[in-house]
């Protein structure tokens, strides 16, 4: 989706990014991981097929994709080194890329819907409130920009810290699928039909909408 690429979107522990193509290399190497592949249900890509993946995500209008960006400190070691582009919108070489966070339009008959999906990919990013902070940041941007009133996380039945991340940020488990070995946690959890124009916006997203600020992305596209 086009809707945010040239959108940065400035939090205290990260920054989210439009996806290019100056992110691809770092990407292809994280996908790398058995750990990551299995956790995401994706396959292993040629460098050459995840450039033609990035464009794919770029122009699919059903689905937005952030680049997660670190504040916290400089890459652990052997981790990728920091694209120059990435230094430039934090201001300081610790603006790292950690991981991203997705949404996915593909229910057509409820719109504002969305599924959403978070990983952080960098080991040395983990347990520092990066994730929850980048979820509540494409929570209240989805909501501003796009609409949306409804978010699903879809997570496998043994990934806990994703289970612990939604949960504390009041999503309920509406839908247990046995079969795929997955949860289903809605926020809100009814129909967001039945709630108010910005019932999404618990306190706590309409805090970050408020501390949140917004920049244009300069990068090599």
């Amino acid at each position: 989706m086009r809707a945010n690429e040239d959108t940065v979107l400035v939090g205290r522990a990260c920054s989210l990014v439009p996806y290019r193509k100056e992110h691809v290399e770092t990407y292809h190497q994280w996908m790398l991981s058995p750990e990551l592949q299995e956790l995401t249900a994706s396959e292993p890509l040629s460098l050459e097929e995840e450039f033609a993946m990035q464009v794919s995500w770029r122009d699919d209008k059903d689905k937005l994709t952030f680049i997660i960006l670190d504040h916290t400190g400089p890459p652990g070691a052997g981790e990728p080194p920091v694209p120059a582009c990435c230094s430039a919108v934090c201001g300081h070489a610790g603006g790292a890329m950690c991981g991203d966070v997705n949404l996915f339009f593909n229910d057509h008959d409820d719109e504002k819907t969305a599924e959403i999906d978070v990983m952080v990919a960098v080991p040395s990013s983990r347990r520092k409130g990066i994730a929850r902070e980048a979820v509540r940041m494409m929570m209240a941007y989805a909501a501003a920009d796009l609409r949306t009133r409804r978010f699903v996380a879809k997570v496998k039945s043994g990934n806990e810290p994703s289970l612990a991340l939604f949960r504390s940020l009041g999503y309920a488990e509406v839908r247990r699928l046995d079969w795929a070995d997955e949860i289903h946690l809605a926020l809100p959890a009814g129909d967001p039909a039945d709630t108010p124009a910005d019932g999404v916006l618990l306190e706590s997203v309409r805090q970050t909408a408020a501390e949140m600020t917004r920049a244009s992305y300069s990068g090599a596209g």
